[in-house]
């Protein structure tokens, strides 16, 4: 059953459908109406992630993960919408922005999905080199749990321009673009390498977007939740108290930074010697 394509994808649907009722059942939870509504939206993500970490453990497979990172925000946003029938010009362009991130990034974990035996090399990596107890509390907290909530910060400007309703202004417009120019540029990254390996596996990619910069998808993923921002930025009626929401994109950029580059590039300089010169010549981003 793991080694079918066709089959594997279906299971992960159903999954990822199951994960948005226990969520939102989780969100309408009568134990927790009274709470502030990020902290219902926060519990509700926390609640969903468990239940897809569930499902890697019947599966033994962490990437049934892999897709929760795409997926979540443009249905929990889009939800959010709904229910406060929030439909404001700068919740349109949120939407717009926050949706064309995710068909790109979802397409991209679809296209490289062999199926329910194939995991991630990083998480391969740990499951063989940790004790399996190490290793799930690793599973759990570091490639699940960390995640979800950067992630969740990082869609709180988000959940706020919902929340606020306001018209959209001429930044409001130009910070849309720049999410999805930064979607547009990891596209565009995405098929570069994918052709290339296809030409010449097991080679350095130094050609397109690659020859000016090691990380173009992992650059535009950091703009694009700083483009949410300034979204928010653009149309928070009060910025010297919600400055504070910049976290998110923060933590997101410390993610990449500090753990997701080091760790492919580690990969890299040990399974392509070449790979030195390369980053010798080539900046991190731009």
């Amino acid at each position: 059953m793991k080694s079918s394509r066709a089959l594997s994808f279906i299971i992960i649907a159903i999954i990822y459908i199951a994960a948005f009722f226990v969520g939102w059942a989780t969100y309408k939870c009568p134990c927790v109406a009274s709470w502030h509504v990020l902290w219902r939206l926060f519990i509700a993500d926390v609640v969903a992630t468990v239940f897809v970490w569930i499902f890697g453990l019947i599966f033994k497979n962490v990437s049934v993960y892999d897709p929760y990172w795409s997926v979540a925000p443009p249905v929990m946003m889009t939800a959010y919408a709904c229910q406060l029938g929030s439909w404001s010009g700068s919740t349109v362009l949120l939407l717009i922005a926050v949706w064309w991130w995710g068909i790109r990034l979802t397409g991209n974990w679809a296209y490289t999905f062999r199926n329910l035996n194939s995991e991630d090399w990083r998480y391969t990596k740990y499951r063989t080199e940790k004790s399996p107890f190490v290793f799930q509390i690793i599973n759990f907290a570091g490639l699940n749990m960390v995640p979800t909530i950067v992630v969740f910060m990082a869609m709180v400007p988000g959940f706020k321009i919902i929340e606020y309703g306001l018209p959209a202004n001429a930044l409001t417009v130009l910070a849309c673009l720049l999410c999805i120019g930064a979607a547009t540029l990891q596209l565009v990254a995405d098929h570069q390498i994918h052709q290339f390996i296809r030409e010449k596996k097991g080679r350095v990619c130094n050609v397109g977007l690659w020859k000016h910069g090691r990380h173009p998808n992992y650059f535009g993923e950091i703009t694009m939740w700083w483009g949410v921002y300034l979204m928010f930025l653009s149309v928070t009626p009060n910025i010297a108290h919600d400055w504070f929401w910049l976290i998110g994109a923060v933590m997101n950029t410390l993610l990449f930074c500090f753990i997701s580059i080091p760790l492919m590039e580690g990969r890299q300089l040990k399974n392509k010697p070449e790979y030195a010169e390369y980053k010798k010549h080539t900046r991190r981003f731009v």
